[in-house]
């Protein structure tokens, strides 16, 4: 993997809008606000506050955009506003030879999956699964999330342990043993989203990460299921679910009986495969959010119900 050059005290963020826009400016205002009071200079990018119905503009002004930040010498790091829909539609408009030859901290979640699968697999670029810009807001972020974020991108040291911060909060141990290699994923539906593109997860051999939210289990059922069928879960040598949020039945009747769990799905169509399996890290949609790189070799030791990061994913 490339790895991007450390974000230093004082250095300048550009912040994108590669899929969804704002509802409000204030909302990214205030998380820019919290960038700086971390000692950052923010930009932001031309198309970052546009709205195009669900999208932060049309599909050419948000890769201008994103290939801009990448390109520009000034910009030390590339940080999504939010996620929301719509990355995917960039694929063909990016130039991953530039970006491999401008490697920069790029940082994101939910929707931005498919950016760092793209980033990943066509530019070989090492990226950061972490909170959106928006989500630096005083009042929001927190003494954990920030933490997380500053060490994963500018520390000369290995992020480490993903450590939970709620002690009410449970950690799934559901397969025991231990293994070491790079870790890939992200959101469970622009992960199934990617198969059949150039850009589709290569799992081969790697720690498949995945979260969700809002998602029924006969839908979740569906995806991983996508996932078994697709080769992808065998392709895997351990598995990481962080927190997929109200991933649970709801009232609405699709015709069928629909009651169980996603713990059910786990223990039906993961356990089974008998690979190292841990479900409840801090990865995900809650506030308290840690940042973990992607595409560096981490420790997944599933008995003791730890992900540890071996290798900075940082090049001084």
């Amino acid at each position: 993997m490339i790895k991007p050059r450390r974000l230093s005290s004082g250095g300048t963020i550009r912040i994108v809008s590669p899929s969804s826009g704002m509802w409000a400016r204030s909302e990214l205002w205030r998380g820019i606000e919290g960038l700086e009071a971390l000692g950052f200079k923010v930009q932001t990018g031309a198309a970052a506050y546009k709205n195009r119905n669900y999208l932060a503009g049309d599909d050419r002004e948000r890769a201008v955009d994103l290939m801009a930040a990448f390109l520009d010498p000034d910009v030390d790091a590339v940080a999504c506003s939010q996620g929301g829909y719509g990355a995917a539609r960039l694929y063909g408009l990016l130039d991953f030879g530039a970006i491999a030859a401008n490697p920069k901290p790029f940082i994101g979640y939910s929707d931005i999956t498919s950016l760092h699968l793209m980033l990943g697999r066509l530019s070989g670029l090492s990226s950061f699964h972490g909170p959106s810009a928006a989500g630096f807001a005083r009042g929001y972020l927190t003494d954990y999330t920030r933490d997380s974020w500053v060490k994963a991108l500018a520390s000369p040291e290995p992020l480490g342990k993903i450590e939970l911060k709620d002690p009410d909060k449970y950690l799934l141990k559901v397969t025991g043993g231990v293994v070491e290699a790079p870790v890939v994923g992200g959101n469970l539906s622009l992960i199934c989203a990617s198969l059949g593109t150039p850009f589709e997860i290569d799992a081969k051999g790697k720690i498949l990460f995945f979260e969700d939210l809002d998602t029924e289990p006969w839908i979740m059922d569906h995806m991983l299921t996508h996932l078994r069928n697709s080769g992808k879960l065998d392709d895997a040598v351990g598995i990481v679910i962080g927190e997929c949020h109200d991933c649970e039945p709801r009232k609405l009747d699709p015709g069928f009986f629909n009651q169980c769990s996603f713990e059910d799905l786990i223990f039906e169509l993961l356990a089974p495969l008998g690979k190292p399996l841990i479900y409840g890290l801090p990865l995900g949609h809650e506030k308290e959010k840690a940042t973990l790189p992607l595409g560096v070799q981490a420790r997944l030791d599933a008995e003791a119900g730890t992900l540890e990061l071996l290798e900075c994913a940082t090049a001084g």
